[in-house]
């Protein structure tokens, strides 16, 4: 059986040191090289006590990556960074999948476009647990029913994008199925507008950074005398993304251009 050849970009991250001991652990999969600049020079092997015999080069950017084969690039970076990984990757013949927050839709309006022009697949996804599918499936179904909503997102104070990239893709969805009725309209709050939240896709979206906080999500819907929470809680391990990541791997060249959200690619029928 011929494995999967990876590239995980910000290697040494919390969640992404977690998936790159997935992917040694993994017989389907291979990691051939990382991107940590930090760290760059040194073997993947030794920096995370990986226990793999084969050499894992650490690079400081993407383009140095290139000098190995590999058929897909996950991107667990920043916004700042994320969009040039990706379209770089594209237009060298390499799928990626995409666990960074913060890429604006926007952005992946013109990822689409480049992934689809190249025949390549670009699959992301906001949060790789399978509670946050759940989440974003249920939630679509309260907004064909329920007319008012909002989404608060959790995490912890060192978090430096808001809203988190969950929060991004429940609105992105929720915003394709209808807009969020408000009873008063922003503009005519008496006090503090920004106390409201933004405004995304028409609806209000409110992050809280803490300490204390790893990462929670939850969409509240709203009518006369009920109301309905649907709310995911991450712990501090980062195994619940592991699964997710791992399956989004294997998935993402069964299609071309770009899908957003993990369910795009699963048997999940409801």
């Amino acid at each position: 059986m011929e494995k999967l050849k990876v590239c995980v970009a910000g290697a040494t991250g919390w969640a992404a040191s977690a998936l790159c001991k997935g992917i040694v652990a993994t017989p389907d999969l291979e990691l051939v090289c990382a991107i940590a600049r930090k760290s760059a020079g040194q073997d993947l092997n030794q920096v995370l006590e990986l226990n793999t015999d084969n050499p894992i080069p650490i690079f400081a950017t993407l383009e140095e990556t290139l000098s190995i084969p590999y058929d897909i690039l996950i991107d667990y970076t920043s916004p700042a960074i994320a969009e040039h990984h990706i379209v770089t990757a594209i237009n060298n013949g390499i799928n990626v999948v995409v666990g960074t927050s913060g890429v604006t839709d926007q952005q992946y309006e013109q990822i689409a476009a480049l992934a689809t022009q190249q025949q390549q697949s670009v699959l992301a996804v906001g949060n790789f647990a399978i509670s946050v599918v759940l989440l974003n499936k249920f939630a679509e179904i309260a907004a064909k029913h329920m007319p008012s909503w909002e989404i608060i997102d959790y995490a912890s104070n060192t978090k430096v994008d808001s809203p988190s990239g969950s929060a991004l893709e429940l609105a992105n969805r929720l915003g394709k199925v209808n807009e969020s009725v408000l009873t008063v309209p922003v503009a005519e709050t008496k006090g503090i507008k920004e106390t409201r939240g933004a405004d995304i896709n028409g609806m209000q979206v409110h992050s809280v950074r803490l300490p204390g906080f790893v990462i929670s999500l939850e969409a509240i819907f709203g009518m006369e005398s009920e109301k309905l929470t649907i709310k995911h809680e991450a712990g501090a391990s980062a195994q619940p993304y592991v699964n997710g990541a791992l399956l989004a791997i294997r998935k993402v060249g069964s299609f071309k251009g770009l899908k957003r959200g993990l369910d795009q690619v699963m048997d999940f029928n409801l």
